[in-house]
């Protein structure tokens, strides 16, 4: 199974006297995210399903990949919110879906969530060692059988303004 983390697009400054988990994208953050999604279409990528965290401005982002035809299908899950425990997501989510082997999943969500799940996938650990900046995505092969923590295989990590 692949994973593809993306992390949400740019979005309104926090201190602006709007709720953290109600700030949307920026005409800018759309413009890139509707770009980057774009490039990936023409990379051929297609995802079975895209995941988001309930924050507007992630939300927003996963829909823009459903507008570009990324995926079909589209769900919320408030795993991918703030603070979200990997572990939880495996157990209530992934888990019970059982999903084949050939799935890609696209997460999005937000940081430095995105980067610590994938490093727990990657090292079982987070070591603070990746950078995923805004409409960036990093791709990550889950192994075919047993726990996927630390025994994964990154194969993906763009930052957007390599597909812009």
């Amino acid at each position: 199974m692949e994973l593809y983390l993306i992390r949400h697009g740019i979005a309104e400054d926090k201190g602006l006297g709007i709720k953290d988990e109600e700030r949307s994208l920026t005409k800018e953050g759309r413009q890139k995210t509707e770009k980057v999604a774009q490039k990936l279409v023409k990379l051929g990528l297609s995802f079975d399903l895209i995941l988001t965290s309930p924050l507007v401005r992630a939300r927003q982002t996963a829909d823009i990949l459903i507008a570009e035809k990324l995926s079909s299908q589209l769900e919320e899950s408030s795993h991918l919110a703030h603070d979200g425990q990997i572990s939880n997501w495996l157990k209530d989510w992934l888990e019970p879906r059982n999903y084949s082997q050939n799935t890609q999943l696209a997460l999005v969500g937000h940081e430095p969530d995105l980067t610590n799940w994938a490093e727990i996938f990657l090292w079982g650990e987070v070591k603070e060692n990746l950078v995923l900046k805004k409409a960036g995505m990093i791709g990550i092969k889950l192994p075919e059988t047993g726990s996927p923590l630390g025994r994964s295989q990154m194969f993906w990590l763009t930052q957007p303004k390599y597909l812009l």
